[in-house]
């Protein structure tokens, strides 16, 4: 048996920057134990798998999809760069003549929307995002951002992740230059064993370094550790920006943002929130690598 994939950076606008995502298109479903086998020997943050809803459809000329995500070690309910890459994938490497596709997930259905630039956008609901007991995350944070000063901490419950806002004279240089202990994350105190990520975030300015090579101010730039499902740290995430855009709407009173995630790949995102329920997020993708997995057959 053997099936086409391609890995696809995404938020990226040249190869080997952004989040790489494996993309497999099946013709036909393949067994959940084979699926996390796979995301385990591609070894990247998510490895998406691309279903057919009904046999008939074509993925050349079908709007409808089914799409799961699966880290090299679990299967996740959302991701939302490999969720940008499944589109790349349809649209532009097997040449889907639709300019919007959805995919049913365990998210709801999701979008893709092929932009005349060639961008993608894709909507995910938003996060919700409340305050959060320092007391009770105090090991955690340390662990994370050391002795940098902390503005806020925040929750997420629908997201599973805590986000960690750094007081607004922190430098961008200095959040990039963050070594969080990852690995004693997951043995310190998680309150009801709740929390699966953390963001870092930093308020944008002129002040602080928070620019592109052009010039053009960030609203806000973070950072996102996964250690408890096998991810140290994610180069750019879809999912943690929907609780990033709830937060940063919050505080800066606007719906619509230009962001960074500041991992050592680094990615750039346009956020807008959508009604107050969901948020879109757009960018550019590349794709690395094309090919065909090869399983023997029992």
């Amino acid at each position: 048996m053997q099936f086409r994939v391609f890995t696809i950076d995404a938020f990226s606008l040249k190869t080997f920057t952004g989040n790489p995502a494996a993309v497999c298109v099946l013709e036909k479903d393949i067994a959940d134990e084979l699926k996390q086998s796979i995301a385990a020997e591609m070894n990247l943050s998510e490895t998406c798998f691309i279903t057919k809803t009904n046999e008939s459809d074509s993925f050349e000329t079908g709007q409808e999809f089914g799409l799961r995500w699966f880290t090299p070690t679990d299967e996740v309910p959302l991701c939302g760069h490999a969720t940008l890459a499944s589109g790349h994938a349809l649209f532009n490497e097997i040449g889907n003549k639709n300019t919007i596709i959805r995919f049913t997930t365990a998210s709801g259905v999701l979008c893709a929307v092929l932009r005349p630039d060639g961008s993608i956008a894709i909507e995910l609901p938003i996060g919700d995002c409340r305050q959060q007991d320092e007391g009770d995350v105090r090991e955690l944070v340390q662990l994370c951002v050391g002795s940098l000063p902390v503005k806020h901490v925040r929750f997420s419950e629908t997201r599973r992740k805590l986000l960690i806002c750094l007081a607004d004279h922190v430098t961008r240089s200095q959040l990039e230059a963050m070594r969080p202990r990852t690995r004693d994350m997951t043995s310190v105190h998680n309150p009801n064993d709740a929390i699966r990520g953390i963001v870092i975030t930093l308020k944008g300015s002129a002040r602080n370094g928070c620019q592109n090579e052009k010039g053009v101010m960030y609203d806000f730039v973070s950072r996102y550790f996964a250690p408890w499902v096998g991810i140290d740290e994610d180069p750019v995430t879809g999912s943690a920006h929907t609780v990033l855009a709830r937060y940063w709407s919050e505080q800066l009173g606007k719906t619509d943002f230009f962001a960074r995630q500041c991992s050592k790949r680094g990615g750039e995102l346009w956020v807008t929130i959508k009604d107050g329920t969901r948020v879109e997020l757009a960018g550019k993708t590349v794709t690395v690598l094309r090919g065909n997995v090869v399983v023997d057959d029992e």
